[in-house]
């Protein structure tokens, strides 16, 4: 399970099949260990359906609960500046 933990807080929300070719470990396992997290409070896993080249991909998306990932490198856009009268 901390395959699994480590995987997603490097590479962020992944579907279950992404997990599975990763970590080398099958889709039925993958599911059960993130039901497992899921249970525990971990994990947080939704059902979505993706269109990729007019074919239908159904799987479990999943995600670290709570986990907010550090901000990328570079410059930020500044806020605009309100003029003042």
């Amino acid at each position: 399970m901390q395959q699994i933990l480590n995987y997603l807080k490097d590479r962020g929300e992944r579907f279950d099949a992404e997990i599975a070719t990763a970590t080398g470990i099958s889709v039925e396992s993958v599911r059960e260990r993130v039901s497992a997290l899921s249970a525990k409070g971990e994990v947080i896993v939704c059902q979505s359906i993706r269109f990729k080249d007019g074919r239908k991909i159904e799987g479990w998306l999943c995600r670290i609960a709570g986990y907010i990932p550090p901000a990328s490198p570079g410059r930020k856009p500044k806020p605009p500046v309100k003029a003042q009268t």
